[in-house]
């Protein structure tokens, strides 16, 4: 893979382990994060281990200032951008009445707003050479009713179906990625210690086998990758389900 790929949310998860496999197949990488000592530890092994370029590029997605120049980057036509991966986000409690609105407006604008803007910086360069692959780390989330969170994953899984559909015969895959529940630190930030999370342990996915069979799936060029066939399953039951029960099944867990 002789490209260039820039990882939103690099600095830990998911986001970690595709700039870990991107270099494994040969990508330079540009590492977007607010955390520029973990972007800095996980270059240094990055370097080491594959010998590729990697490039810091620490910036809050929510500042437009700093976003501007994340845009800027996947624009730049001396430099180009062969893979994007939208892998930025946090989750918010279900508990929609009582959060913070301003919690939920940054969340909107993280999860929705801002792979927008980044794949809209990206594609006409990607467009233009013919060739591009774009990632966008939704979740099974967005098959089922699951408060904001889930309607904003939706957002991306339909936005990326029709994207593909449109630009996939021009050369730039867009895919939506839904892992189920994974074993990160997503959780952790929301102040749920490993095994307080309300989960099945059988329910839960490795990050790096969701990212192998992700970038897999967007080889092949499909739309939607949903990295585990229990989750697979899953999908289709919900969708035969009434809303309300819909509803019950997708507050599982937190």
């Amino acid at each position: 893979m002789a490209t260039t790929a820039l990882i939103t949310g690099a600095s830990s998860g998911l986001g970690s382990d595709y700039a870990r496999q991107l270099a494994e197949r040969g990508a330079d990488l540009v590492l977007v994060a607010r955390d520029r000592d973990a972007l800095q530890t996980l270059a240094e092994e990055i370097r080491i281990d594959h010998g590729v370029t990697v490039t810091l590029l620490v910036a809050d997605l929510l500042n437009p200032k700093q976003r501007d120049k994340v845009c800027a980057r996947l624009s730049d036509p001396l430099s180009p951008v062969g893979v994007l991966v939208n892998a930025a986000g946090f989750g918010l409690p279900l508990t929609f009445e009582h959060n913070a609105l301003a919690d939920e407006v940054n969340h909107l604008e993280l999860l929705v707003q801002v792979p927008m803007m980044l794949m809209h910086a990206v594609l006409p360069g990607m467009l233009a050479r013919g060739r591009g692959r774009i990632l966008n780390i939704a979740s099974v989330a967005a098959f089922t009713p699951r408060s904001t969170y889930g309607a904003a994953k939706r957002w991306l899984v339909s936005f990326s179906e029709w994207a593909n559909a449109t630009y996939g015969p021009q050369g730039v895959t867009v895919t939506a990625v839904c892992p189920g529940f994974t074993h990160t630190n997503f959780h952790e930030r929301m102040g749920l210690a490993p095994g307080n999370e309300g989960v099945p342990t059988g329910m839960w996915l490795d990050s790096p086998d969701v990212v192998a069979q992700s970038l897999r799936d967007a080889a092949r060029g499909k739309a939607v990758s949903i990295p585990s066939f229990r989750y697979k399953a899953l999908v289709l039951l919900v969708r035969l389900l009434p809303s309300a029960w819909a509803a019950r099944v997708a507050g599982a867990g937190r």
